[in-house]
């Protein structure tokens, strides 16, 4: 274009490697937006925000949903537009669930929706469960049970198995309106769960079976739950309980004052007015079925949606390796050298079960991520990582094993971290902090670079730790890297030793 005698060149919008997604969720008690980028198969989150809206508060009552809930819902899905565009994003996935799908006037706010530039997908209840049991499984991949996503509406149910989601069912038991039930009475209440619950025919094939707890109700009860037992760790994904947990905090909440609820850290006060019919829910469902234990998923339908989008190969990644060396290569100094550190101190932990070797490799995959930090706050900048990093594909005991090998690996010795040790048994720590030394070592001698890990080996023989370079790579062999070789020979009980050929 020629402006005043001069060519002016627009610059093209050059793409994005990774793309923008936005999801909005209208659900039946709450509405929320998750923009997400990053790899298809484990999306970061870069934003996430929820509006208690209420649509199926007055199901129950007046099959509608009412005004005012009518009015909030508007507001947030105008925002949440409004911000997708600012944000960006390169796609916007709508979707509604059992207050939009039953209620008289649901197609009205679909409409609005429409009008404001959302394309809402209605989700049928037995595709809300499918899609609850894909975002489990996107997550603990070889998770099989029953998964139980317990909405505002509805109470989805979903048998997984081999990485498919097989039955499914879905029920109007939503926290909204399991309170409209208990007013009946108890006896009546039980008698129409169980008269739905056995339409599963689960009472027997689902005796032992993990029950996997999806939706935001049942999230707030783990986080309950793990305040109660005092639970080392923060990071509610994969959390673990007993079914007479279950129990027990029905009994626990009829005790306890809305005060006291609200000192539970990450504990939404929003959801504090639906915790008694939830867990009571819970109670009831996981005896029912005979659980054999209580997992806790951080994934849902949102991320079923975007799972079921993904490319078979893709989909067959292993997401805490994947979202791990994504993240790791971009806080790298120098191209990522990940699986190469993995692969040169992988020969002296050839004993490690391969649950243990995923572990080691996540971290050689976060091996850089702490050098922007200051010298001194390095090993903690690690152990961050490592244990409250939003992983998937993680349990709490593999999270400790993860923070501690990083947080040895950027100097915090030979010392269990502070808090540590309490979930990981002291073989899997100790075990942990040799990899961490062991990475230590191989950062220090290539310098964070590629070649020197290609061009040198470290092995186990005959009592011997040794590193093998070429003699003229000796040079590479300074005082500061001799130091770690010997600190990591002595914890492996070996001699340290430089061969060169």
């Amino acid at each position: 274009m020629q402006v005043g005698g001069l060519q002016i060149t627009r610059k093209r919008k050059s793409p994005r490697i990774n793309r923008r997604t936005a999801i909005v969720d209208i659900g039946s008690n709450s509405i929320r937006l998750v923009v997400y980028q990053g790899p298809a198969r484990v999306p970061a989150i870069l934003f996430n925000e929820k509006v208690m809206a209420g649509l199926g508060k007055e199901l129950a009552t007046s099959g509608a949903i009412a005004d005012d809930s009518m009015a909030l819902a508007i507001q947030a899905l105008e925002r949440f537009y409004r911000l997708c565009k600012q944000m960006d994003v390169d796609s916007i996935k709508s979707f509604a669930t059992a207050a939009v799908r039953d209620a008289s006037n649901g197609k009205d706010l679909l409409k609005v929706a429409a009008q404001i530039g959302f394309d809402t997908q209605v989700l049928k209840g037995e595709e809300e469960a499918e899609m609850a049991g894909l975002g489990v499984l996107s997550a603990i991949p070889d998770a099989h049970g029953i998964v139980g996503d317990l909405g505002g509406g509805s109470l989805e149910l979903a048998m997984i198995d081999k990485g498919k989601v097989l039955e499914r069912y879905s029920f109007p038991l939503g926290v909204l309106r399991v309170a409209e039930l208990r007013a009946k009475g108890k006896d009546k209440l039980k008698r129409q769960v169980r008269k739905m619950l056995k339409k599963t025919g689960w009472d027997q094939n689902g005796q032992d079976l993990p029950f996997y707890l999806v939706g935001g109700s049942w999230r707030s009860l783990a986080r309950l739950d793990m305040f109660d037992s005092g639970y080392p760790l923060p990071v509610i994904h994969h959390y673990e309980m007993q079914p007479q947990r279950a129990r027990r905090l029905v009994s626990q909440l009829a005790r306890m004052n809305k005060a006291k609820l609200k000192e539970v850290p990450g504990l939404s006060t929003s959801r504090i007015p639906t915790l008694d019919d939830a867990a009571w829910l819970l109670s009831f469902v996981v005896r029912y079925l005979g659980s054999s234990t209580m997992i806790v998923s951080a994934y849902g339908v949102r991320e079923g949606l975007l799972f079921k989008n993904v490319s078979k190969p893709e989909s067959k990644r292993d997401p805490l390796l994947l979202a791990t060396e994504e993240s790791g290569a971009a806080q790298a100094r120098f191209p990522a050298n990940s699986k190469l550190l993995g692969k040169w101190i992988a020969p002296i932990f050839a004993d490690d079960p391969p649950e243990w070797q995923r572990i080691r490799q996540a971290a050689c995959n976060l091996g850089d991520v702490a050098w922007r930090a200051n010298p001194n706050f390095r090993a903690e900048r690690g152990l961050v990582m490592g244990l409250h990093g939003n992983w998937v594909g993680i349990t709490g005991v593999e999270r400790e094993q993860l923070g501690q090998t990083l947080y040895t690996s950027f100097g915090g010795g030979t010392d269990i971290f502070p808090g540590g040790g309490k979930l990981a048994s002291e073989t899997a720590t100790q075990r942990a902090i040799c990899w961490g030394l062991a990475m230590r070592l191989g950062q220090r001698l290539s310098g964070g670079t590629r070649n020197p890990l290609e061009q040198t080996q470290l092995r186990k023989v005959d009592g011997r730790l040794e590193i093998v370079m070429a003699t003229d790579l000796k040079p590479l062999y300074g005082d500061a890297v001799a130091k770690r070789h010997l600190q990591l020979a002595n914890l492996l009980k070996l001699e340290p030793v430089l061969v060169t050929e």
